[in-house]
């Protein structure tokens, strides 16, 4: 008897699928029954049956290898999770934010989703079947104006380009959804906190409490875990979720203070 979700057999592709959300999403479609790649820079340190491509996303080549490891390896796909992403501009507001750091944070947040859709999703319209999963970002609509304006700049990006895509390409069978999550207790969360609390000079409690004021607090207390966001985006690319595309998902633990 098929799984509730019903991802057996499913070709997925996760960017950004070695460490915290993006390695616990890979692991669940795993567990769900699919096959799946997964793609970073460096070689994963933990064991996963998932098949690896290392390629700089970064850059258009590095997205062509990975689009070309897909068709080879894993003969087509039929759902793309975007998982990639992260900063490290300084603090120091928008005046610190040279033309090399918004192009490194475009470079990182926004154009590998833009480059592989436009390798992956042709195929995906040929079959007419296939889900795309964008992961934006909360800060998109609560960017930190003292360090994250770019990143936020570039989320923004993503989900409007996301919303885009939706309209061209799911009356062709094709479902596109972003994933907008808040704050999620991973390694690279870890070392922002570790940052600012050297920029600041105070401690990494005192750093975590400065980022959990700056979003307006966070209703549960805590930050979200990379397994939570997991299970959210494998039920929206399953077919339980049939008829949603189009749309943005939080999951935030509350920190958006508006409907």
């Amino acid at each position: 008897m098929p799984s509730f979700l019903g991802l057996e057999g499913k070709r997925v592709l996760v960017t950004s699928g070695t460490k915290g959300a993006g390695a616990a999403t890979a692991a669940l479609f795993l567990a769900q029954g699919a096959r799946v790649m997964i793609s970073a820079r460096h070689q994963p340190e933990a064991r996963s049956e998932a098949l690896f491509v290392a390629a700089d996303l970064t850059t258009a080549e590095g997205c062509a290898t990975l689009a070309d490891a897909v068709q080879t390896q894993l003969g087509g796909v039929d759902i793309v999770v975007h998982m990639l992403g992260g900063s490290s501009s300084p603090a120091g507001g928008y005046a610190v934010l040279s033309d090399d750091i918004w192009q490194q944070e475009l470079a990182l947040n926004l154009y590998p989703a833009v480059r592989l859709d436009r390798l992956l999703l042709p195929a995906m319209v040929a079959n007419g079947k296939g889900v795309v999963v964008h992961v934006s970002s909360i800060q998109r609509t609560l960017p930190l104006p003292e360090s994250t304006t770019a990143y936020a700049a570039a989320k923004a990006a993503l989900s409007t380009y996301s919303k885009s895509l939706s309209k061209e390409v799911s009356p062709k069978g094709v479902r596109v959804v972003t994933v907008s999550p808040g704050w999620i207790e991973t390694e690279a969360a870890v070392r922002f906190a570790e940052r600012l609390a050297v920029e600041k000079g105070i401690d990494y409690e005192g750093s975590k409490k400065i980022i959990m004021d700056s979003l307006g607090g966070i209703a549960l207390g805590r930050p979200s875990t990379p397994d939570e966001v997991a299970n959210l985006i494998a039920f929206l690319a399953s077919e339980r979720a049939g008829s949603i595309t189009g749309s943005e998902y939080v999951i935030d633990g509350g920190t958006i203070p508006t409907v």
